[in-house]
């Protein structure tokens, strides 16, 4: 898969902040989180986005609206119960395999 360096790469950087993983490449009806984590007692959906330039938008331009709303029902699907702390999270990785930077951020306020 093209993208899995950068999926990796962001697995670990989470996984360094202390997140568990729950799941990778979790399937929903309404969509897939990329990454399905836990920080504390909060679940995470993590949208993971690589772009190796800006020529054709940053990889948080990529994550649109109804992605957003997509991740957060699809993560309320996962948990079968809405009463639990859901976050939705991006982790944003700027250049190629071997020479890369990492923006991790919320999506939602």
């Amino acid at each position: 898969m093209k993208g899995s360096w950068a999926e990796d790469a962001a697995l670990r950087y989470l996984l360094d902040k202390g997140y568990e993983l729950i799941g990778r490449n979790q399937r929903a009806p309404y969509g897939e989180l990329d990454l399905w984590m836990k920080d504390g007692e909060a679940y995470v959906a993590v949208e993971v986005k690589q772009r190796r330039g800006e020529r054709f938008g940053t990889p948080l331009e990529a994550i649109t609206p109804k992605k957003i709303e997509r991740m957060k029902a699809s993560a309320i699907h996962l948990l079968e119960r809405d009463d639990v702390s859901v976050r939705l999270e991006a982790v944003l990785v700027y250049g190629s395999e071997r020479n890369h930077r990492i923006d991790h951020q919320a999506l939602e306020d």
